[in-house]
């Protein structure tokens, strides 16, 4: 019986690529902090994922400034987000 694996859409798969760079980024903090930066990382995706399938505009909007918060949360700098 082959199993059908549901295919996703562009944003569905942009979606899943920011949430598996940001548990990639953890890996790269102290590893007394990896827990939070991981915790944060899964908080903000479980906040917004009631959000409307269909709001394109709102899952761009939300994409974009995960981005930068990656970016910055990615910097030598940053060592622990409560």
């Amino acid at each position: 019986m082959p199993s059908t694996i549901p295919r996703l859409s562009g944003l569905q798969r942009e979606v899943l690529s920011l949430y598996r760079q940001s548990l990639r980024a953890s890996r790269q903090k102290p590893e007394d902090s990896r827990a939070h930066f991981r915790e944060y990382a899964r908080n903000e995706f479980v906040r917004h994922r009631d959000l409307e399938k269909r709001d394109f505009g709102a899952i761009e909007f939300l994409l974009r400034k995960g981005r930068r918060q990656l970016e910055v949360m990615s910097s030598e700098r940053i060592t622990d987000i409560q």
